[in-house]
């Protein structure tokens, strides 16, 4: 059975409350639960934990996103300290969100715990939470841990990893990208709007190598300048992309000129998003050589220095149609195109061996702590 209150603004504070989610399931398996866009208590917690008790066996899909708006940062620890520990107990749990909920340094152990031991799930959506660099690390250490214990039980990787919108910054590049290499099946991983600059991206990029079967990339609203450009070209055949979405990262001509030189060898590529990079004219017409060369489906470009009755316009309209974006913000150049990253900082080189090394053996005490709350579970019925 699927079910969804999503988006009807309940506010569910004690357990009497959710007593209409008991008659409308009357008994039957989910598996499906969407409980999106309401806000939900300590007390509905526990009573939902307890509900999904009979669905253990079927559930699939959970959507948790938006769920605590108005609750204090003292009761969203308690909240899923209740949900989570359920939900490590569904076999067949393969996609959770966890998106537009507060879960910064306050909140962020109970994730940390549960991500740790979530075995079944492939798809994991953490899309503004507010975390910051330090909370970004953490989850990053727990998709460590995440993937070694996937690994020794014989259960796939993470397939999708969507964490946008939430200042990661440089300083959760590190772990993060230790996290993430060590999930071979992930196929889409999407990282927009969270503030990382050009030495985080060529530590996520180079690190990221390692995932050859990565097909969608989305780094929209970071800084990539001439080093996170350079850093996508090194690493670009290692994978087989359909989706690279680079809009508004600063690439700049020269930047994007790295990457150009690898791009046509992108025979699946069906989605490039490159709107507000500061592209020029030179380069543009380069990319136009290049499209034509891929099989496209959609092409972002608005937003960079062409003049507004420029021919290329034209030219990439009839190529493809309606494939490609209006192009209605074009940018005139101007005599101040530079295009120098004079100061640049120069790439950092990790070893991701011997950070793995460091976090071996961790920790322990953190899991014996959702098991204790798992097996307490256990003994709760409706």
């Amino acid at each position: 059975m699927d079910y969804s209150i999503a988006g009807k603004q309940l506010k569910l504070n004690n357990a009497e409350d959710v007593d209409f989610i008991v008659k409308e399931i009357n008994g039957n398996p989910l598996k499906s639960l969407d409980l999106s866009g309401n806000t939900i208590g300590i007390e509905s917690s526990k009573k939902i934990s307890e509900i999904l008790q009979s669905s253990v066996d079927t559930l699939q899909t959970i959507n948790l996103s938006d769920i605590f708006t108005g609750r204090l940062n003292t009761e969203v620890p308690q909240c899923l300290s209740y949900l989570l520990p359920t939900l490590l107990k569904c076999k067949h749990l393969t996609t959770i969100n966890l998106s537009d909920n507060a879960l910064g340094l306050q909140t962020i152990e109970p994730i940390e715990q549960y991500l740790s031991k979530a075995v079944t799930i492939e798809n994991l959506i953490l899309s503004n939470n507010g975390m910051g660099p330090f909370a970004g690390e953490r989850i990053g250490k727990s998709l460590y841990k995440l993937a070694q214990l996937k690994a020794s039980n014989g259960h796939p990787s993470l397939k999708t990893f969507i964490c946008g919108r939430n200042r990661l910054e440089n300083g959760s590049m590190k772990y993060l990208t230790l996290g993430l290499i060590h999930h071979k099946d992930l196929q889409e991983l999407r990282l927009y709007q969270n503030g990382i600059r050009p030495i985080g991206i060529s530590i996520l990029i180079n690190g990221l190598k390692a995932n050859k079967n990565l097909k969608i990339l989305d780094l929209q609203d970071n800084t990539l300048t001439y080093l996170g450009s350079t850093s996508i070209s090194k690493n670009l055949n290692d994978w087989k992309l359909t989706e690279l979405n680079l809009n508004d990262c600063l690439l700049k001509s020269k930047g994007f000129g790295e990457i150009l030189e690898v791009l046509e060898h992108q025979d699946g590529l069906k989605t490039l998003k490159l709107q507000y990079n500061e592209l020029n004219k030179e380069v543009l017409t380069k990319l136009f050589d290049v499209v034509q060369k891929l099989t496209l489906e959609s092409l972002e470009i608005n937003g960079n220095k062409l003049e507004d009755d420029d021919e290329l316009i034209e030219q990439y309209q009839d190529l493809l149609g309606d494939k490609v974006d209006e192009m209605d913000e074009m940018e005139g150049e101007d005599s101040d195109d530079e295009e120098d990253d004079e100061g640049e900082e120069d790439e950092e080189i990790i070893d991701f061996e011997e950070l793995a090394k460091e976090l071996d053996g961790t920790d322990e005490d953190q899991d014996a702590g959702v098991d204790s709350i798992a097996d307490k579970l256990d003994e709760t019925h409706i």
